[in-house]
């Protein structure tokens, strides 16, 4: 039991950001789908991509892969995998799904099944009637795509951008996972400028810290399996170590995040001192029209605000504007804009996007414009 393989699932336009931060640990083998990254590992890297994993939603443990055209195929492979390997005989299991085109078609029939299934193989490891579920969680999925079945148990709880420093938000707020994914899609590194002028609760730039920092984005949080008998407690408590030890402290980061909005910026402040950040980013209550760039070469990475209603277009068109004339004559600074607005570039006309990628912002798709500036002659 101890070779396992994991799945970790992204939102759409993610997969190959989560590809490399799996590499990046060390994992070889990847299978990359859309949504999925399914790799080989042990029982001993479900603390460790829990905790260091920063742009995956979840990660999964696959229990099996099959094909199933009648609930009976469903009802019996369910039942052959080695459920009691991971459900104690106290353990508490939901089942949750999603299916598409399968000639199953009803989720909730399948998530029956699969209940059922489970129950039943666990009776007969157990050799008891009835179960007090008063242990720890378990939450098996099923995905129907077709007709393969993928059964799994979410190691993770709670979705991964739930770092456990995000005290204060403001309207809409940008998931830690996403703003993560969106440093990492720039330019930026730990030894360059990097500004959000319109930063809202500050998740963009708590996320560059941290990874500047080295700062495992789970260490703040708990996690499903913690809790599972099939996992060492000493194989949390080292990863835990091990990732305490990995932070780095010794330079000084250029990270300034502006908000006209006061509430968002003492929510940036809360927020970025739970996260152990507070020290490396200038937080100021500033409208991006007073905005005023002395620097020849920095990075801007921002989520701006776009209507929804009409009355928002006005304000929108005034943000636009000011970031046109803040930014048209800065060629040595690279741009990094996500909006749902498809009229952002008509406004900002320094030049075409170099590059624009399809994303989503919870269920919202998205476009992360890339301008990219002249590279700085030093560092």
């Amino acid at each position: 039991m101890n070779n396992i393989t994991l799945i970790a699932t992204s939102t759409f336009g993610l997969e190959k950001v989560v590809k490399i931060e799996v590499q990046a640990l060390g994992f070889e083998n990847i299978k990359v789908s859309e949504g999925r990254i399914e790799f080989e590992a042990t029982l001993e890297d479900i603390p460790k991509t829990n905790l260091w994993i920063r742009c995956a939603d979840r990660v999964l443990l696959k229990m099996g892969e099959f094909e199933a055209f009648t609930f009976e195929e469903l009802f019996e492979q369910t039942k052959a995998l080695p459920w009691e390997n991971w459900i104690t005989e106290d353990g508490k299991f939901t089942v949750k799904g999603k299916a598409v085109k399968s000639t199953l078609g009803s989720i909730r029939a399948c998530q029956s099944i699969v209940k059922k299934a489970v129950v039943e193989r666990l009776k007969d490891k157990y050799n008891v009637e009835w179960f007090e579920e008063t242990g720890p969680e378990f939450t098996i999925q099923i995905s129907m795509l077709k007709d393969m079945a993928l059964l799994t148990i979410d190691t993770s709880g709670i979705g991964l951008h739930k770092r456990g420093y995000r005290e204060e938000a403001v309207e809409a707020p940008l998931k830690e996972t996403l703003a993560s994914a969106l440093v990492l899609l720039s330019f930026w590194n730990k030894e360059r400028l990097l500004v959000d002028p319109m930063c809202g609760s500050g998740t963009i730039l708590i996320e560059a810290a941290m990874i500047a920092r080295n700062i495992a984005p789970g260490l703040k949080r708990e996690f499903a399996s913690e809790k599972w008998q099939a996992i060492r407690k000493k194989a949390w408590t080292e990863a835990r170590r091990s990732a305490q030890n990995a932070i780095i402290t010794n330079f000084k980061l250029q990270i300034f995040g502006y908000d006209i909005n006061r509430n968002s910026i003492e929510a940036c402040k809360i927020n970025a001192r739970n996260a152990g950040v507070e020290k490396d980013i200038v937080f100021e209550q500033k409208d991006i029209k007073d905005l005023w760039i002395d620097r020849q070469y920095g990075i801007v990475i921002s989520n701006p605000p776009y209507g929804i209603r009409r009355a928002d277009f006005k304000e929108i068109n005034e943000i636009y504007i000011s970031f046109h004339k803040t930014f048209k004559k800065k060629k040595g600074w690279s741009l990094y804009i996500l909006t749902a607005d498809d009229v952002f570039p008509n406004y900002f006309k320094r030049a075409k996007p170099d590059r624009v990628r399809k994303l989503y912002n919870g269920r919202i798709p998205a476009n992360y414009y890339q301008y990219y500036g002249e590279k700085p002659t030093s560092k």
